[in-house]
């Protein structure tokens, strides 16, 4: 990707991540239509992100008291350090505002304001709960940039999933910087991971009934792992 079109995307990030500080104070969520299920992941990084928020401020303070003394230096830090909290609370409003979305024959699952994936759940061939750690996968080998392996994407939360999503076709996710990669499996966090694996197998078993039902389908069925 051309340096203009990252420029872009982060420049679009920045928006989304500002825009859900708004919907966070007002306690709403971005693309959850009615009748749509939201599955949330927050909970696992909302401590750290907390604790990250309470230091920047301190450091924020002790920072303006030293340079008082200089009101142009202090004047600039003020606003870099106020930038870094609002950004540090940012993607905790990020998460929270923008949860993963089953509905209408979609898994839509988000990485805050980072990236997102849709997910035509005709194409899922299995899913469970899978807890996995990816600062061990990453020594195997697995991870690279964007959290896209080879064949894996991964939605991690606190460093670590809880769901894993077989495909029965392969899907292309796309990073924050434009970075394309051609999945078979996607593994996202949930914080209840076992009540979203139910969700799913029963969305997918609505769309295989329906597929069932439909004009020309004969009475054959679709044939999942």
């Amino acid at each position: 990707m051309s340096g203009g079109g990252a420029l872009r995307r982060l420049a679009a990030h920045e928006g989304r991540w500002l825009v859900s500080l708004v919907w966070w104070v007002a306690r709403r969520r971005i693309g959850v239509a009615p009748g749509e299920r939201a599955v949330t992941y927050a909970a696992a990084q909302a401590a750290f992100i907390y604790g990250l928020a309470f230091v920047c401020v301190v450091e924020t303070v002790g920072v303006s008291v030293l340079v008082a003394a200089e009101p142009v230096v202090h004047g600039v830090l003020l606003v870099l350090d106020v930038y870094t909290v609002l950004m540090v609370l940012g993607l905790q409003a990020a998460a929270v505002t923008r949860p993963h979305v089953l509905g209408a024959g979609v898994l839509w699952l988000r990485d805050g304001a980072r990236r997102e994936l849709r997910i035509p759940v005709g194409r899922v061939a299995s899913v469970r709960y899978d807890l996995r750690f990816s600062r061990q996968e990453a020594r195997a080998g697995e991870a690279v940039a964007d959290g896209a392996t080879a064949g894996v994407a991964e939605f991690a939360v606190g460093g670590q999933t809880s769901v894993t999503v077989e495909l029965a076709e392969p899907v292309v996710v796309v990073g924050m910087l434009g970075r394309r990669a051609t999945v078979g499996t996607v593994r996202f966090h949930a914080d209840d991971p076992r009540a979203a694996v139910r969700a799913v197998q029963e969305a997918v078993r609505e769309a295989m009934t329906g597929a069932d039902d439909g004009p020309g389908a004969g009475g054959a069925g679709v044939t999942r792992p």
